[in-house]
């Protein structure tokens, strides 16, 4: 069967070849830092089709994650895979990043009955969204400050950034998480086992949750006025 490419630039820029049967992750290159999704993302599909003479118009299609995260970074995830879909010729399906997490949480040894994964979603604030110990979502996906978090576990990055207003919410960030960020690999076993539910994934809108920063400047609002 062809394999799924996955990308997620929520966080960091981040793709996976993916076995469209077993979920097994082929290859899978994610960087390090959190800004450089321009820089590295296509340099990243390239070097990995090549790594497993995967041919593009082969693919069983492609995995995005729609965020919720920052306008900039998630929106060059969202053009690549939507440019890669229409130059391929292969569907393009959207997964809500934070499934990524959920996921991780799923492959740990004990999971919770319910449970929160947070990203960073700056301006002290976090993305966040509730699961039960299937994965299902139960609620989401909000950004608000980790204060407003229901009183639960919370896995990924978001619980290491705010742990007093964590405390102040009764909830708790689990250690072994606290680096996590949502990646490719994670969100493409999430949209292959979605598709094989009959999920209906076609939409790849972005979830910003939020007005980009970009403002208008005065002078044109002026004009327009």
């Amino acid at each position: 069967m062809p394999n799924y490419l996955s990308i997620d630039t929520s966080a960091h820029a981040s793709v996976a070849l993916i076995d469209s049967q077993t979920g097994a992750v082929l290859g899978e290159r994610t960087s390090p830092r959190g800004n450089d999704q321009t820089e590295t993302l296509a340099g990243f599909v390239r070097d990995l089709l090549a790594e497993h003479q995967q041919v593009g118009a082969e693919l069983a299609g492609i995995i995005v994650g729609v965020g919720p995260g920052p306008y900039t970074g998630l929106r060059v995830g969202l053009v690549a895979a939507r440019t890669f879909g229409f130059v391929w010729q292969v569907p393009v399906h959207g997964v809500m990043s934070l499934h990524a997490l959920a996921e991780r949480v799923l492959d740990t040894e004990h999971v919770p009955a319910e449970f929160v994964v947070a990203s960073d979603a700056r301006r002290k604030e976090v993305y966040w969204a509730k699961y039960d110990a299937s994965g299902e979502l139960l609620d989401g996906p909000h950004v608000a400050t980790a204060a407003t978090l229901p009183a639960l576990p919370v896995y990924g990055v978001g619980a290491s950034l705010y742990p007093e207003q964590l405390a102040e919410a009764g909830a708790h960030g689990v250690e072994e998480s606290l680096d996590w960020i949502a990646q490719a690999a994670e969100l493409g076993w999430r949209g292959i086992k979605d598709l094989a539910k009959g999920v209906d994934l076609s939409d790849t809108s972005p979830q910003y949750l939020r007005e980009s920063d970009a403002q208008v400047p005065a002078f044109m609002k002026k004009d327009k006025a």
